[in-house]
């Protein structure tokens, strides 16, 4: 049985997802004629009380394109020092916005609207403008972890008063709201733009979607053919991420779970030294010097269960929908006689 916890974004589409892909109307999006990417649009931007989406091959094109439309080159943009668009999308701040980063050593990713203020550079020729802030929700290098509504509300709050954008990059957002029981209009009232990706978690093959003002998405739309984004017949693509929305959101509980279980299971090994609080779909731990990560990922991969390292002896496992209770039950059994063999 193989078993494939690397990330959520290595599940394939279900049958039903399939059908859904290969009887959807289609038209040329590049000239606005695809009714299934118009639909998807549509209704993404419903659901999160926006004026407007846009659909995108990748949650890394949908960050970098807000990052573009919201800063001018020699601005600033204010993350965590975990964040993903910083981390984990090729230098693209600096690529494509001519931006510099301000980069704020949060708690698991997630920081404050006093952190924010505090990093608000004065207006001075010296420095870099400071434009935009980004919450990164779920943070992946956080473990999963969740942000406090309340306090995105004061970093909001914070951003208005000081004239900043504020930026979701909400790749697992429906992860968090799986959890925490918030409303995605919320989150769209909160946000000047937000990225929600449909390829992790809910399951579609590819696809990121871009939400904001009707202004900001048009400007996106024409960055996005610069960055070589459009796509023709993308309706086949977007009818999975419709089909998504749609279908899997209430079975992310399922995930959590079985994370949890995971999680709890990581904890009783003698070769781990800290696991992270397992609030979604990832499980982050350290191993002990015992336990080379190497070694780790070798041992288990030789019996077909499959993770990825995560920075020095850090491991990471996420669970998804391609993960069933024998999946699970399997993975703890491996994981318990790993033990044995220290």
């Amino acid at each position: 049985m193989k078993i494939d916890l690397r990330s959520d974004t290595v599940t394939r589409p279900t049958e039903a997802m399939r059908e859904a892909m290969f009887s959807a109307p289609v038209g040329d999006d590049v000239f606005g004629e695809d009714p299934s990417v118009i639909q998807l649009e549509e209704y993404a931007a419903r659901l999160f009380d926006m004026e407007a989406a846009l659909f995108c091959p990748s949650g890394t094109m949908t960050n970098q394109l807000a990052i573009k439309v919201h800063t001018q080159p020699g601005d600033e943009v204010i993350c965590d020092h975990t964040a993903h668009i910083y981390i984990h999308e090729g230098g693209g701040i600096a690529f494509h916005s001519g931006c510099s980063v301000r980069l704020l050593a949060g708690n698991r990713g997630r920081f404050t609207a006093q952190d924010v203020e505090e990093n608000i550079n004065t207006i001075d020729v010296h420095h870099p403008v400071t434009r935009l802030v980004s919450i990164e929700n779920t943070c992946n290098k956080g473990g999963g972890s969740i942000w406090d509504f309340d306090e995105i509300i004061r970093i909001r709050r914070a951003c208005t008063e000081n004239g900043l954008n504020l930026h979701l990059n909400g790749d697992r957002i429906f992860n968090a709201l799986a959890a925490t029981g918030d409303e995605p209009a919320h989150f769209g009232r909160a946000f000047d733009s937000i990225s929600v990706c449909l390829s992790k978690g809910l399951g579609a093959p590819v696809g990121s979607l871009l939400l904001g003002g009707s202004d900001f998405i048009r400007q996106a739309r024409r960055f996005r053919r610069m960055m070589g984004g459009g796509m023709r017949q993308a309706g086949y693509l977007a009818a999975a991420g419709s089909y998504a929305l749609h279908n899997n959101i209430p079975r992310l509980a399922d995930d959590h779970a079985r994370a949890k279980t995971l999680g709890a299971v990581v904890q009783e090994l003698s070769f781990v030294e800290e696991v992270l609080p397992v609030e979604t779909n990832i499980v982050l731990f350290r191993l002990n010097e015992a336990m080379p990560a190497g070694n780790f990922i070798k041992m288990l991969a030789e019996k077909e269960m499959l993770v990825v390292p995560f920075g020095k002896q850090y491991i990471r496992m996420v669970t998804h929908l391609d993960i069933n209770d024998d999946h699970l039950e399997e993975a703890c059994s491996l994981l318990r006689k790993m033990e044995g063999r220290m």
